[in-house]
């Protein structure tokens, strides 16, 4: 029995519901209604959706693999003091990096990239998988449920940046909007929606994409 488990493929069965299993029936967002903050805070655009995303997959995929290596090792009495010092160690280095490399966008996410520390999506996978299962399954685990939570922020996002801001990527849609250069579907009155770009609206979208979820798989009711 030991040798079967020892052989089991990378990518058997099980481990790919680790994948996919995030992405709809136990999105981490919508299902599990966690990490909504971010999907208030830097879903405007989708350039900031998926910086923070990218991050997220950053921090929780070594954060799982480092919990799960340190599993063992851990007294259980302080093992939240050192998952706190594992997220905290790996989110100060993607904060580092963008402020390197993308500082126009480090300065727009601002706080934000700091609040992934207390992101309820990485301590409870740290909690609830990392500590409990090997570095791989914990590692795929990670990616699931991140690609589950960016799927949510960038459809907010492309939503936002579109019907709020007119764009798309940063790229003007509907012409310009600038006094007195007014051109496109500004010159026939369109204008954009400032209520879009707002927090409130942001809860609202989520909001809608939980419900429809939920209407579309009645067993998710149940089950939650």
């Amino acid at each position: 029995m030991s040798e079967a488990k020892a052989r089991e493929p990378l990518f058997s069965k099980k481990n790919k519901k680790l994948v996919t299993t995030p992405l709809d029936d136990d999105n981490p967002v919508t299902i599990q209604v966690l990490g909504i903050c971010s999907a208030l805070a830097i879903t405007v655009s989708i350039e900031q959706a998926l910086v923070m995303s990218g991050s997220v997959l950053f921090v929780l995929g070594a954060g799982n693999v480092i919990v799960s290596l340190l599993r063992n090792l851990i007294p259980s009495r302080i093992r939240i003091i050192v998952q706190l010092v594992v997220v905290a160690s790996l989110v100060i280095i993607v904060n580092e990096v963008l402020k390197a490399f993308m500082p126009d966008i480090a300065e727009k996410l601002s706080v934000f990239v700091g609040l992934i520390i207390t992101n309820c999506i990485i301590m409870g996978r740290f909690e609830a998988f990392a500590m409990g299962n090997k570095p791989w399954p914990s590692f795929l685990d990670a990616v699931g449920n991140t690609i589950g939570y960016g799927i949510v922020l960038v459809l907010v996002s492309v939503f936002r940046e579109i019907f709020g801001a007119g764009k798309f990527f940063g790229i003007e849609l509907f012409g310009s909007n600038l006094p007195g250069e007014e051109s496109g579907l500004y010159t026939v009155g369109y204008m954009n929606n400032n209520f879009i770009i707002l927090a409130p609206f942001a809860l609202f979208a989520v909001g809608l994409i939980i419900w429809a979820q939920r209407a579309r798989n009645k067993a998710l009711i149940e089950d939650h």
